[in-house]
């Protein structure tokens, strides 16, 4: 066992990367951190602004439209500055949108908050296009997916914090609940850790890949051109039906989030501040303890087997939230969130399977596909308003349904590979 974690952070080449693996793994709490406090927020909002829940959909829509157009932008930052730079600029964005909050907090204007969340988005764009390739390659190619499932633990911590501390400031006492302070320290944090990481140095991983498309390269343009065009990034299916499934995923997961307070408290008589501490301990807990087991038991079954077992578990809890139930809707919440922690980086590890020297640039795209996350929480808010809130949940039942497909496709190529 102690020889199999060693080879878990050594690459092909002998090298050991577990340290710059730890400080790459502390980021991924910062960004769950920023996305779970979002769905106390759009509570906050309709209360203290007097919003529909459709307009309050636009918390996650302009965080998650900041995903589609900075993937791109971000994706060319660390292709020509290496993945260092994409953590500084990612860090410095989410660090100043955090900052503007304090003027936020006077102005009171919910399209100024908007703005404060779109760069927010925009910084966690290029922490995630940075982030989730670099620590699939740390290491043993085997050991992909279960490596950013360790890491996706941690931002399984930052999703407990995130509902605990907005309830905390929010939530608490009469009045409007002070919007500012929360993300006053997390800017200033932010701000610390980009100090901290613009006095490291971390490694350059070169794959395999890498090197053969260099030698390629020096035979001739013909035979440069013939390997180009048998290795074109849009040529591996696994990669193109993984946008799909990670659009879907990222979409599911944010409609379920921004609606869980709202369910709860309409269907199973659970006030504000009770639902936040349920969504932060119990939903967001089963999440990272979800993320831990995952890691572990993908040490032994296949991950596009765990990802069939988890999509149809999430699909099930959908079901039962169509019906409007109380306290066993909150249950079926639950095992929603325990199936679908590992959903997200076990998706993009077997996106990125097999790419290469196209791992950045495909580690982009598959960022830009979490735009999903903006369009869901629309589509449900308004289902939500026209008909009712537990009607909205068959959105992401539709979404699950559409990940199952996607691993069942996988569980039978990789059976017919066997």
């Amino acid at each position: 066992m102690d020889k199999r974690k060693h080879k878990l952070f050594e690459a092909a080449n002998g090298k050991n990367y577990l340290l710059p693996f730890v400080l790459v793994t502390t980021l991924f709490f910062l960004w769950g951190f920023a996305h779970s406090i979002l769905d106390v927020l759009n509570k906050h909002f309709q209360e203290s602004m007097n919003i529909s829940k459709a307009e309050s959909a636009l918390v996650q829509a302009v965080v998650y439209g900041g995903y589609f157009l900075m993937a791109i932008p971000a994706g060319r930052i660390i292709r020509r500055f290496g993945y260092r730079s994409g953590v500084l600029t990612g860090l410095s964005l989410y660090g100043i949108g955090a900052l503007l909050f304090i003027p936020g907090g006077m102005l009171l204007s919910f399209p100024f908050f908007l703005f404060s969340l779109f760069v927010i988005g925009c910084g966690l764009t290029c922490l995630e296009t940075a982030a989730n390739p670099y620590v699939t390659v740390l290491g043993s190619a085997e050991g992909a997916e279960r490596r950013i499932n360790l890491s996706q633990s941690f931002n399984g911590l930052g999703w407990i914090f995130g509902p605990l501390v907005g309830g905390l400031f929010l939530f608490s006492g009469e009045g409007e609940g002070d919007i500012s302070t929360p993300y006053a320290i997390i800017g200033i944090v932010v701000i610390l850790v980009a100090i901290i990481f613009s006095r490291i140095k971390l490694p350059e991983i070169e794959t395999e890949e890498d090197s053969c498309a260099e030698q390629t390269s020096m035979e001739g343009s013909s035979v440069d051109s013939h390997a180009s065009a048998q290795t074109s990034l849009w040529q591996h299916r696994n990669f193109v039906w993984g946008m799909v499934a990670l659009f879907f995923y990222v979409a599911a997961q944010t409609g379920i989030n921004s609606f869980f307070i709202n369910y709860v408290t309409e269907n199973a008589s659970i006030s504000n501040s009770e639902a936040s501490l349920l969504l932060s301990f119990g939903g967001m807990g089963l999440f990272m303890l979800g993320r831990i087991g995952g890691s572990w038991v993908m040490s032994r079954i296949k991950a596009e087997t765990v990802l069939l077992a988890c999509a149809v578990g999430a699909a099930a809890a959908m079901c039962i939230l169509l019906t409007g139930a109380g306290m066993l809707g909150v249950a079926a919440f639950f095992l929603c969130y325990l199936c679908e922690s590992i959903m997200f980086p076990t998706i993009f590890a077997l996106a990125l399977r097999g790419l290469g020297r196209h791992t950045k640039q495909a580690s982009s795209y598959l960022i830009m596909c979490i735009v999903g996350g903006a369009v869901a929480p629309l589509l449900m808010g308004v289902t939500a308003d026209v008909l009712s809130m537990s009607v909205a949940f068959a959105i992401p039942l539709a979404c699950f349904i559409v990940i199952a497909a996607y691993a069942f496709r996988l569980h039978v190529v990789g059976k017919h590979n066997a």
